[in-house]
């Protein structure tokens, strides 16, 4: 099943009610309701919007996430259940036991499968890169080349230096106010699932930052990055007039991300739904039942 993406932009009255949440607008009576077990996430992007307690826990008990936005409208923070697994610290449990070897090996795969949707992006966009191409092959346990950032630096010369004559970085203006916000949402999708997955999103097999609550997240997301490149890619071309405001309606537009189609190992599925093997497949390698990640292939 699908689950629902819920954003709210202006001040809203949210509470919960026989298993429904309940949305009621100031100055309104009626209220409009969604089931609880239908939602994936909640985005919150108002400083007038009160939640309940109530509505917070039951999310939570029902593995949504709750993304919660600054004054500058981009996610800040996330809230996330401790568990959504019933075997939770059993497989807690696998994740710490890894050894190095298998986090390196996982990474490696984990780089493969980003340069080759990297690959395909450019090709699709006109722009191929043998260079990234040739790179693919020779990643080696943990990328100790660090071809990902080598592949990085093409990569976004072709998608945003030449066309819009910006660099790609998280502080940067303009266009990147749209890949911030999709990949904040993007993030949340895998952390969600990563927790549902019984693993544990602060603990990841490369990113290590003791400031960083969502390491794994953060590792286990870099193949979909391209996945949401083009979605937004195809947004620019068609809108070369963007001048880096986020409108209702262009966030509109990239709330459709966990719905993307995306393809894994010949299956079509919506990416929120695709993440999920993405990340059971994870636990699968640390309990020693796979010996690979899947990941989408564009």
């Amino acid at each position: 099943m699908i689950k629902r993406t819920l954003y709210f932009g202006n001040p809203a009255y949210v509470s919960v009610r026989h298993k429904q949440l309940c949305v009621r607008k100031p100055g309104e009576d009626a209220e409009k309701t969604v089931p609880i077990e239908d939602i994936g996430m909640v985005i919150a992007d108002h400083p007038r919007i009160t939640i309940t307690q109530t509505t917070v826990t039951s999310l939570q008990e029902n593995n949504a996430v709750i993304l919660w936005c600054g004054p500058d409208h981009l996610p800040v923070s996330m809230s996330l259940p401790f568990a959504g697994s019933d075997t939770y610290t059993e497989r807690l449990r696998y994740q710490l036991a890894a050894s190095e070897p298998l986090k390196k090996q996982l990474w490696k795969q984990t780089i493969e499968a980003k340069l080759a949707n990297q690959a395909k992006v450019l090709k699709r966009l006109g722009s191929p890169s043998p260079t990234i191409e040739r790179m693919i092959s020779k990643i080696g346990s943990g990328d100790p080349e660090n071809y990902e950032g080598r592949a990085a630096a093409i990569y976004w010369q072709s998608i945003l230096t030449i066309p819009y004559s910006t660099n790609r970085g998280r502080d940067e203006g303009g266009v990147n106010a749209l890949f911030n916000y999709g990949y904040a949402l993007l993030r949340a999708v895998i952390a969600r699932n990563l927790v549902s997955s019984g693993c544990l999103p602060a603990l990841g097999i490369h990113h290590r930052n003791k400031y960083n609550a969502f390491c794994l997240a953060d590792d286990i997301m870099e193949p979909y990055r391209p996945v949401v490149d083009l979605y937004i890619v195809a947004f620019l071309e068609e809108n070369p007039e963007f001048d880096g405001e986020l409108t209702t309606d262009i966030k509109k537009y990239l709330l459709q991300i966990p719905v993307l189609d995306i393809n894994i190992k010949g299956k079509n599925s919506p990416l929120m739904v695709g993440a999920s093997r993405t990340t059971a497949s994870l636990m699968d390698c640390f309990i020693g039942k796979a010996r690979k990640i899947l990941y989408p292939e564009l």
